[in-house]
């Protein structure tokens, strides 16, 4: 936790040099990191793996209802997405992603490219490698990282106020021994479950806003002891005792 308090003040120390000193930076020259560094300044309609990984961590800045796609092509969504995160913590908002951008990403990301608040760990209590669900160890971490992030921006808007993660991926194993749905989102790396404070019922309405396309909590059945996010591409909310 040390070691992360470091990080957000230096990066923090960054941007406001360069906002009050006048000093104009590129891309190019933002400080390198640890995860991953970018390395032109990314705006409407160019492509690449630079701005998959952006999509990546604006993703849960969707608009409500909405799930950012991440093909690393830099179209209107997420655009709209950068400039909500721009507005979120207090940057020039302009949709373009440069270099206090990528600074206030690198001050909200560990080495292993997780936010700052989450952990591949709390994201898999199941099996440590990954395996044996429906898709690939690969794709079910990579689909898990996806999760936090949109997690980590769900965080922010209720004020920074920490998030329990109970269940993330599960193999089918682990499904079954739960009683997991056989078709669960869990299966898939890209489903959290969360408990206690904020509410049940104010976690299913936030998360309407933060790329989750399956919501389902309170009302449901066996969901009102937890809320369940994930990031399914066709909307599917229910949380009848919440308005969801």
């Amino acid at each position: 936790m040390f070691r992360r308090t470091i990080r957000l003040t230096l990066s923090l120390v960054m941007v406001v040099a360069a906002t009050l000193g006048g000093v104009m930076f590129t891309a190019g020259s933002a400080q390198a990191d640890e995860c991953y560094t970018w390395g032109r300044t990314l705006s409407e309609g160019m492509s690449g793996s630079d701005v998959t990984q952006l999509q990546i961590r604006v993703a849960g800045h969707a608009a409500y209802g909405e799930v950012i796609a991440v093909d690393g092509a830099f179209g209107p969504a997420t655009k709209a997405a950068v400039t909500r995160f721009q507005q979120a913590y207090g940057l020039p908002a302009d949709g373009i992603a440069g270099a206090q951008t990528f600074s206030r990403i690198y001050a909200l990301q560990d080495p292993d490219c997780t936010p700052v608040h989450f952990t591949y760990a709390e994201l898999n209590k199941c099996n440590s490698d990954w395996s044996g669900g429906a898709v690939g160890a690969a794709t079910a971490k990579a689909n898990a990282l996806r999760t936090m992030w949109k997690l980590e921006a769900m965080r922010h808007a209720l004020g920074d106020v920490p998030l329990t993660v109970t269940s993330g991926f599960r193999s089918y194993a682990c499904n079954s021994a739960v009683g997991g749905a056989s078709n669960s989102r869990h299966l898939y790396g890209d489903a959290a479950d969360l408990t206690g404070s904020p509410s049940l019922c104010t976690l299913a309405q936030r998360a309407r806003s933060h790329g989750f396309g399956g919501i389902f909590g309170p009302g449901y059945p066996d969901h009102n002891d937890h809320t369940h996010m994930d990031g399914r591409a066709d909307r599917s909310w229910s949380a009848p005792n919440c308005g969801v």
